[in-house]
C-alpha cells in the first residue's frame, strides 16, 4: 500500500541510475565460467528481458467500483458546521467509494517522480496490479464523484506520460549497455586466463587466387529465467570466424551460378558429382583442406574443411525431396557435428519445376526443428536472397552449445 504514488520514494532519475547498477552487478555476480559458458544471445535476451521497464498503462474499460461502505467522517474543521470545540475530532456518519483502476505494466514506477512534474500529486494506493482511489462523502452527491474520479484519473496519466518520456530513453540504450557489460567482463575473463588471443581461428587462403569473392562485410515480459549453464572449468575452442563462414557460403552460392549458365554440363550429375564441383572450388581457395566423405561424429559427411586436425566447416549435399527429407538431412548434419563444431550448411539442389514453392517451405519447415533457435543475420549482401537461408541452432543435449545452420537452394538442370 501506498499514501502518494509519485513522490514518495524519490526521483526517478536515480532509480534508472540504480536499475542499471543491479544489472551491471548480475553480470559481474554471474560465475565466470558460467558465464564463458553461457549461449551469450541467450543471456543478453534474459538481461533485457529481466531490466527493460514497463512504463504502466491504464485499462479504462475495466475500471470498476469495488468497495463501497460506512466511515466515520471528521467534520471538525467544516466551518458550516456548528460544532463547539473544534480542537477535538468530531465524527459523523459517511460513506466510503473505492474505485478501483487495473492497470498494465510495472508498479514501482508510480513511486517515483519524473523529471517534469507539477505541484498537484496524484494520490491513492496500489494493491497488486490495481491503483485505488478512495472519495469519501456525507452526501451521495453523483457529479461530485464524478468530478473527483475525472480529475483524479486525468492527473495519473499525465504523470504516466511524463514517466514515459523518461524511462523510453533507458530502454532505448539497454541493450547496447547489456553488451557493453558481457563484453567487458569475458574479455576480462579470458585475458585472465591467457587466451584473449584465440578467439577466432584462421584459415589461410591461397594468395594467387583472385578476391572475385571477398566482399567486404558490409540485431510484454512478466518473469524472467536465467539461462542456465555449465559453471566447470571453461576450454576456450577454435572457431571459425563469421567472415571466413560467409566468405565459404558465398564461394558456394556462386558456383551455383555456373552451374545455372552451364546447364548442358550439369544436367546428368549426381549428388556426388555435384558435391564434387564445390570441393573443387573450395579448395582451390582454402589449399586443399576441404574434403569429401569424411567421418565425423556419427558417420559420413558430404564436405568437410579441417585446420589443424579441427573440424571447422560441415555441409551436406542434397536433392529437394520434400519437407520431410529435409529435416531428415538437418538430423543428419546434426549427428555428423561435434560440440567443436560450428558452422554448418545444407546445399538443396532442386530438379523439379516448382522452385518458387521449394524456397516457401524452407524456412517454415527448418523452424520447426526443435533444435531451432533464432535466425542469424548475414551481413554480406551479396548472399541476402530467397535462396540463402541462415539460422541458430544448438545441440540436442546442450542448449548453450550453438551452432550456425545455412541452407542454400539451388535449381540445377
Amino acid at each position: 500500500m501506498l499514501p502518494k504514488l509519485f513522490y514518495e520514494s524519490g526521483n526517478l532519475s536515480n532509480f534508472l541510475e540504480n536499475h542499471k547498477s543491479s544489472l551491471k552487478k548480475e553480470v559481474e555476480n554471474t560465475n565466470s565460467n558460467e558465464l564463458l559458458n553461457l549461449s551469450e544471445d541467450d543471456f543478453y535476451k534474459y538481461l533485457i528481458a529481466k531490466y527493460t521497464l514497463n512504463c504502466p498503462e491504464i485499462r479504462d474499460n475495466d475500471i470498476y467500483i469495488s468497495d463501497t461502505s460506512e466511515v466515520e467522517i471528521d467534520v471538525s474543521q467544516d466551518p458550516l458546521r456548528s460544532i463547539r470545540d473544534r480542537s477535538r475530532p468530531h465524527y459523523v456518519k459517511g460513506t466510503s467509494i473505492t474505485i478501483s483502476i487495473p492497470f498494465d505494466g510495472d508498479a514501482r514506477l508510480f513511486r517515483y517522480k519524473p523529471s517534469r512534474f507539477t505541484s498537484i500529486f496524484p494520490s491513492g494506493i496500489i494493491h497488486n496490479q490495481e491503483l485505488q482511489l478512495i472519495y469519501e462523502t456525507l452526501d451521495y452527491d453523483d457529479k461530485k464523484i464524478k468530478g473527483f474520479y475525472n480529475h483524479e484519473l486525468g492527473n495519473m496519466k499525465k504523470y504516466l506520460n511524463w514517466v514515459k518520456e523518461d524511462i523510453t530513453p533507458f530502454n532505448n540504450v539497454l541493450d547496447k549497455f547489456s553488451r557493453e557489460i558481457v563484453k567487458k567482463r569475458k574479455s576480462k575473463i579470458l585475458a585472465d586466463l591467457g587466451l584473449a588471443n584465440v578467439l577466432g581461428l584462421p584459415i589461410k587462403r591461397c594468395n594467387h587466387i583472385p578476391k572475385t569473392y571477398s566482399i567486404q562485410v558490409p540485431r510484454k515480459i512478466t518473469s524472467f529465467e536465467k539461462p542456465k549453464a555449465s559453471t566447470e572449468r571453461y576450454d576456450q575452442e577454435p572457431i571459425l570466424p563469421e567472415s571466413e563462414y560467409e566468405n565459404i557460403l558465398r564461394i558456394i552460392k556462386s558456383m551455383s551460378l555456373v552451374m545455372e549458365r552451364n546447364p548442358n554440363s550439369f544436367s546428368k550429375f549426381n549428388e556426388t558429382q555435384i558435391r564434387d564441383q564445390f570441393l573443387m572450388i573450395l579448395n582451390t581457395h582454402y589449399e586443399g583442406q576441404a574434403t569429401g566423405e569424411t567421418f565425423n561424429a556419427s558417420g559420413k559427411t558430404d564436405i568437410l574443411i579441417r585446420h589443424s586436425n579441427k573440424n571447422v566447416f560441415i555441409a551436406e549435399c542434397k536433392f529437394w525431396k520434400g519437407e520431410k527429407k529435409l529435416i531428415k538431412a538437418i538430423d543428419q548434419l546434426i549427428g555428423y557435428t561435434s560440440w567443436r563444431d560450428t558452422k554448418t550448411a545444407i546445399l538443396i539442389f532442386n530438379k523439379n519445376k516448382d522452385f518458387s514453392s521449394v524456397v516457401s517451405i524452407i524456412n517454415s519447415a527448418v523452424k520447426s526443428h526443435v533444435c531451432y533457435k533464432r535466425v542469424n543475420a548475414l551481413k554480406d549482401g551479396s548472399l541476402k536472397d530467397e535462396t540463402v537461408f541462415s539460422y541458430i541452432f544448438n545441440q540436442p543435449k546442450d542448449k548453450n552449445r550453438e551452432f550456425y545452420l545455412s541452407i542454400l537452394a539451388f535449381d540445377v538442370p
